[in-house]
């Protein structure tokens, strides 16, 4: 039988802890406060947390949560109305590489997880007018 990436990764309690670990950083690192400030438009910290799981799960291939829950996996949709700048998206994979480093995940799985996170990371950057930054 073949492993799922969720199944490589550790299965569903070290995805909780890694992206547990994820938001914890994004909480408490300055650099993460554009991040921080993305979030706050949405439903806040909690819920993310929760919904992180439930879409990467289905994402890595194990239990489909939030497709369960919300009837499709459109990262696209999920994200419509949010500001993404390719900023954001670098910093967005910048703080889960270090989440990915503290949980001490290594090797060809995870360089694989990497760069499916940088393609979905980087299609979602948009041209939704930031509630933050004037444009000239």
């Amino acid at each position: 039988m073949t492993q799922t990436v969720l199944d490589q990764l550790g299965g569903e309690e070290a995805l909780h802890r890694l992206v547990n670990h994820f938001y914890d950083l994004m909480e408490t690192d300055p650099a993460a406060h554009d991040l921080m400030r993305l979030h706050f438009r949405g439903h806040g910290m909690n819920h993310i947390r929760t919904e992180q799981i439930n879409f990467l799960s289905g994402f890595f291939g194990g239990r489909q949560y939030y497709k369960e829950k919300h009837g499709h996996m459109d990262v696209r949709k999920m994200h419509a109305h949010i500001p993404i700048r390719t900023a954001d998206a670098e910093q967005w994979l910048t703080v889960m590489d270090k989440a990915l480093n503290d949980c001490g995940h290594a090797g060809a799985h995870i360089d694989r997880i990497r760069a499916t996170l940088r393609r979905v990371a980087l299609m979602l950057v948009n041209d939704v007018e930031d509630w933050r930054i004037a444009k000239p």
